[in-house]
């Protein structure tokens, strides 16, 4: 059975850094703490479950620190996770499983990680990352923030998930501080990091530079497919709170010159014709994401309600507006199948049982 090392960097992280290693403490072979900097009990803690806590000097790059943690490690396979990331009851009898069962020939085991959650807990935003990885097989982190190992060898992916449960806002600015030191500095940003400096614009609301970054990125033979999708839709984001809605339009549908249309596009388009009262327009795009194959090993981020629960209350939305009260309770039903808690649903059921 392999060994597994867990390897962790952390900051300030005294609040979650326990959570995270009850769930996970006892299923790994080794734990090392990189401290980052704190300037609270997170070394402290952390030394509760392992002797090997080491200081430092953060240096704003995430892959030179994770790097560094995994030279520490003297197990078959580094594991990461963040301090506020923790392993849910369920998935741990399966993180054993996979330990007594995994290939002795796997480079690379890919896990779900979930990062936001609905009214009732269940995830509504995730993506595949690596998590386990082969150790001193070459294996390096690249990238000063938004961090990756470029996959390669074997890989397996397993429907384990970890799931990150932050608690506060964090430095919302860390990020965008990297990238503008990093131009600062004239260090070129490679496409991958254009795609994510365009979305730190976004978020910082920062719409016109946004867009020439992303568009810059879309032109980028070297982009990778899932990201050109995801930047189309920031893109359109950017366009819509300039009052450019054609611009946005335009970027959704250019999002399908990369590849099959997916779910979470299909959704924004049909919102797009929905809030203009295009309701037929409106009603083949949400159909079409009830269509739309989910490419969950893609490595793209994935909301799972746009593959079924959204398009089907939309759709009970636009026939409730074209007349046919009829279907529209039978979407708005299938809606309920999905999330029966959700507080949408039970709206729809009351204002149609009020008719």
């Amino acid at each position: 059975m392999p060994t597994i090392s867990l390897c962790m960097i952390v900051r300030n992280e005294e609040t979650h850094i326990a959570r995270c290693l009850d769930s996970v403490a006892e299923l790994v072979d080794e734990i090392i703490i990189i401290d980052t900097g704190s300037h609270d009990r997170t070394a402290e803690i952390a030394s509760r479950y392992t002797p090997r806590v080491y200081p430092y000097p953060w240096k704003d790059d995430f892959s030179d620190a994770r790097n560094y943690s995994f030279s520490k490690a003297a197990m078959d396979y580094c594991m990461w996770m963040d301090a506020d990331d923790v392993l849910d009851g369920t998935e741990r009898d399966k993180f054993l499983l996979l330990k007594e069962t995994l290939p002795p020939d796997t480079d690379m085991v890919m896990m779900k990680y979930h990062t936001a959650f609905d009214e009732a807990g269940r995830p509504c935003f995730s993506y595949f990352r690596e998590r386990w990885i082969r150790n001193r097989a070459g294996y390096r982190w690249v990238g000063a923030v938004h961090e990756v190992i470029p996959p390669k060898g074997r890989t397996v992916y397993s429907d384990i998930a970890i799931s990150h449960r932050k608690e506060g806002p964090g430095d919302p600015d860390r990020n965008l501080r990297i990238y503008r030191k990093m131009l600062a500095e004239g260090t070129p940003l490679e496409p991958r990091h254009q795609y994510y400096y365009g979305r730190e614009l976004y978020y910082h609301r920062q719409y016109e530079e946004a867009v020439s970054v992303l568009l810059r990125f879309l032109l980028e033979e070297e982009g990778w497919v899932e990201n050109k999708i995801e930047a189309c839709s920031v893109c359109a984001g950017c366009y819509y709170q300039l009052g450019k809605d054609q611009e946005a339009l335009c970027m959704l549908l250019r999002s399908m010159s990369f590849d099959l249309p997916r779910a979470e596009l299909c959704c924004e388009i049909g919102k797009h014709f929905l809030d203009r009262g295009k309701l037929h327009n409106a009603v083949y795009w949400y159909e079409a994401a009830l269509h739309a194959p989910k490419q969950d090993q893609s490595g793209g981020f994935v909301l799972p309600d746009c593959y079924d629960y959204i398009p089907l209350l939309q759709l009970c939305v636009c026939h409730d507006r074209l007349g046919d009260r009829k279907k529209a309770m039978e979407y708005n039903e299938r809606a309920g199948a999905c999330k029966p808690y959700s507080q949408a649903y039970l709206y729809n059921k009351q204002y149609f049982e009020s008719l």
